[in-house]
């Protein structure tokens, strides 16, 4: 019979294991040499007292290096939320998924020839089974400096679609947007109401913003959403024209004092899409703040966390 020994750098890498240390404390462990059990006749298994303790000092201090960082950013990630008057620590998404889910567009919502055409996919949720939703915000009006300070302080991802008849006003908020991580996506030039133009008119509004955003940015985007969630056959085809890849939706609605949802049943779903606009107390009774506030609470109590829409597509 072969006989394993267990060494205590073994033992106690698998207990922290057990405690539910994420992936990176694993891999640290795995790449000091921990949680390998060696054959008796190894000289890894006995090895003298001395080169053991060599060995297993790495390991503990990568696992209480580890341990210490995952403390104090739950403790800033706490002090934020409070700071901010959440309920709650809002979750943290797991990682991208490895593998990105299929885009389709949603039943009802295409165009005449859409896929024939290869035309960007329209859709209001991402299919996945992980309880995460997606928060998008539009237009650009609201240039708050405390809804920067809290998206970074509390490290919330979200995708902006821009307008450039109110982006111009301050190019630089969104030049301190992008870089706290946040990609800047397509909403036109003025916002018009896009099916009532012809195909050149609405490319001059697409290939225009691409245009600027490029310009400001240093990106063209691939992500267009119409304005008003308004288009027909001509836009799709002037969005791919563009350089356009997907034009998301969105399943619900959040003001600063209300939810409003596309389905009948009122409720968030995995992968779903969330809107809210750049406002503040000139058009709702509330701040940018205020808004992330309830959005926030409520996603939080019904267990999701807000990922990054971009690591799915």
């Amino acid at each position: 019979m072969r006989v394993v020994v267990q060494n205590d750098k073994s033992r106690a890498c698998r207990r922290g294991l057990r405690r539910g240390v994420l992936a990176a404390v694993t891999a640290a462990a795995v790449l000091s040499g921990c949680g390998r059990a060696d054959p008796a006749d190894s000289p890894e298994a006995n090895p003298a007292p001395g080169r053991q303790q060599r060995l297993q000092a790495p390991a503990a201090r990568a696992l209480d290096a580890y341990a210490t960082e995952l403390r104090a950013a739950y403790k800033a990630r706490l002090a934020a939320a409070r700071h901010w008057g959440l309920r709650r620590v809002p979750l943290t998404p797991p990682p991208a998924p490895a593998k990105k889910p299929r885009i389709t567009t949603r039943e009802g919502f295409e165009v005449d020839d859409h896929e024939e055409l290869g035309l960007p996919p329209v859709f209001t949720t991402v299919p996945t089974k992980r309880k995460v939703v997606f928060l998008t915000i539009d237009d650009g009006a609201e240039k708050d400096p405390a809804f920067l300070r809290m998206m970074s302080e509390l490290k919330v991802p979200y995708t902006a679609f821009l307008s450039d008849y109110l982006v111009k006003e301050n190019y630089g908020y969104f030049a301190r947007m992008q870089a706290a991580g946040v990609t800047l996506s397509n909403h036109t030039l003025h916002h018009p109401y896009l099916p009532g133009l012809s195909y050149a008119r609405q490319k001059r509004e697409i290939c225009g913003m691409q245009d600027v955003i490029e310009k400001r940015y240093g990106r063209r985007p691939t992500l267009f959403r119409p304005p008003f969630g308004d288009y027909d056959q001509a836009t799709l085809r002037a969005a791919k024209a563009c350089g356009i890849k997907y034009a998301p939706l969105w399943d619900e609605e959040v003001f600063v004092d209300h939810w409003e949802y596309r389905e009948w049943d009122g409720a968030l779903h995995p992968g779903d899409i969330v809107l809210s606009h750049f406002r503040g107390r000139r058009d709702w009774k509330g701040t940018m703040p205020d808004m992330i506030r309830r959005f926030l609470n409520k996603v939080t109590e019904k267990g999701y966390a807000v990922a990054r829409l971009e690591d799915y597509l």
